[in-house]
């Protein structure tokens, strides 16, 4: 991890007002001190034994770990555990305890108008499949634990903290709902997703996901309690049958997960409660067991570069620095760059004469040097047209401007989230085209970004990081 205080200036150079931790690092909480940074701080699920069985040690942690840092750390909420009931559920006896014990140490402490309690819990938790939403209810082995928690949260004021990742329920769809629905994008009218008893259409899974858990929750007979979501987010790399987890994908999902939580509504049984929404996450995970894509859902390299542009609003994009390149990855197959090259000089349209041979960029005269300037070329002509960095997984971003030399970044089997080479290139233009390529490459997806209104409306936030 970078340093706390580069990870807040990362923070602050992008506008992001909310973060989640996953627990409660003291550095970052220091860090956070004076920003206004509105932070959500977490109870490990190491932690949530011994709080659930101690009064003591539930007012031990608020005051080490919360009226320790404020006023100054902006911190606003305890996420208790992580999805505890379906990832620990020999705990579930004792989670609303923990999180009894936290309020009422918190209440001790005058700090319960200024810091909800609740505990951030996954989609495994409702019947399957949760679709049709109107028809979702909680899994019945829960049911005197949910009855619980739902009554904490609506005698606190509190909202019910929810892990949704359209790209799993995309995944174990086993080919029933097509990839379009779970990235946002428009389907034809043949494929529109309807609720058989409520007649709501689903313009995407996640709106799905949120009604099924309000519907669950409705069961309860509860009403009132709103829907925070605590993670989603989409793996930019994936391991070999996780064909979903592309860098193309990523971008897409999340671009349109902003555009959707930015617009201020609900899902369709609940269009005037925003879904306010953590985007999942700062970092790659590089030590996380598991599948290769839940090590690669982060949004910035470790040196404050980004993976793949993302934008907060139509002026602004996350990213170290104001523009975006795009440029080949080191080692990225030969065969693939070359296509991608003929690519971007012939149907892309990119200016490839300033790499032809004599001319300004064309030396060092090697393949991936003339990849970059073709790639970057066309990505800065078709960028607002949804032109893509992708050019069949040969290319990724980078906030260093090629013209004044590029460092390359290297994809390998290292899983770490920054690695990268020290190859430089020149400026670059294109290599002239030797046969049309078959491929689309940059070709653009669809995507539009609307405007949207700005980062500091606090609806769109960031998860921090996870302790490995």
């Amino acid at each position: 991890m970078p340093p706390a205080s580069e990870v807040v200036a990362i923070l602050k150079s992008n506008q992001i007002t909310h973060v989640r931790l996953f627990d409660t690092d003291a550095q970052m909480l220091s860090a956070l001190s004076g920003t206004g940074i509105e932070v959500m701080v977490s109870v490990t699920n190491e932690e949530v034994l011994g709080i659930g069985l101690s009064p003591s040690t539930a007012a031990t942690w608020v005051n080490k770990n919360i009226a320790a840092y404020l006023p100054l750390t902006n911190i606003t909420a305890i996420a208790v555990g992580s999805e505890v009931l379906t990832s620990i559920p020999n705990a579930a006896p004792i989670l609303v305890p923990a999180m009894n014990y936290l309020y009422k140490a918190l209440v001790a402490s005058n700090l319960n108008y200024q810091v909800k309690v609740s505990t951030p819990q996954s989609m495994e938790l409702l019947s399957k499949p949760p679709f049709p939403p109107s028809t979702t209810t909680f899994n019945a082995t829960w049911n005197s634990t949910i009855f619980q928690l739902l009554q904490f949260l609506r005698n606190t004021n509190s909202y019910y903290m929810l892990n949704a990742y359209p790209y799993y329920g995309y995944i174990n769809s086993n080919g029933i709902f097509p990839i379009e629905y779970a990235l946002f994008q428009e389907l034809p009218a043949v494929k529109e997703i309807v609720d058989p008893n409520t007649l709501f259409n689903y313009d995407s899974m996640f709106d799905a996901m949120v009604d099924a858990t309000y519907n669950a929750i409705a069961a309860f007979n509860f009403s009132g309690i709103p829907i925070v979501v605590t993670e989603s987010g989409w793996p930019w790399l994936g391991g070999p049958i996780e064909t979903a987890a592309t860098t193309e994908n990523a971008k897409i999902y999340n671009n349109n997960l902003i555009v959707r939580v930015l617009n201020g509504s609900g899902p369709p049984s609940q269009l005037a409660v925003p879904i306010n929404t953590y985007i999942c996450e700062l970092f790659n995970e590089d030590n996380r067991s598991g599948p290769v894509s839940k090590r690669n859902m982060g949004l910035f390299f470790t040196n404050g570069t980004t993976v793949y542009p993302v934008r907060l609003s139509t002026s602004e994009r996350i990213s170290g620095n104001a523009t975006v390149f795009c440029v080949a990855i080191q080692g990225a197959n030969a065969t693939a760059l070359q296509n991608g090259l003929n690519y971007a000089c012939w149907e892309g349209g990119a200016n490839c004469s300033a790499i032809q041979p004599g001319q300004l960029c064309y030396n060092p005269d090697t393949l991936q040097n003339h990849a970059s300037f073709a790639y970057n070329d066309y990505y800065q002509k078709m960028q607002s047209l949804g032109g893509t960095c992708d050019f069949d997984g040969t290319a990724t971003t980078t906030s260093v401007d090629p013209r004044k030399g590029v460092q390359t970044i290297s994809r390998n089997n290292s899983n770490s989230s920054n690695s990268s080479s020290s190859s430089i290139f020149p400026p670059t233009t294109g290599f002239g085209p030797i046969a049309q390529p078959g491929g689309d490459f940059g070709r653009a997806s669809g995507l539009q970004i609307p405007g949207i209104l700005a980062i500091l409306i606090a609806t769109i936030l960031i998860d921090l990081y996870r302790v490995a």
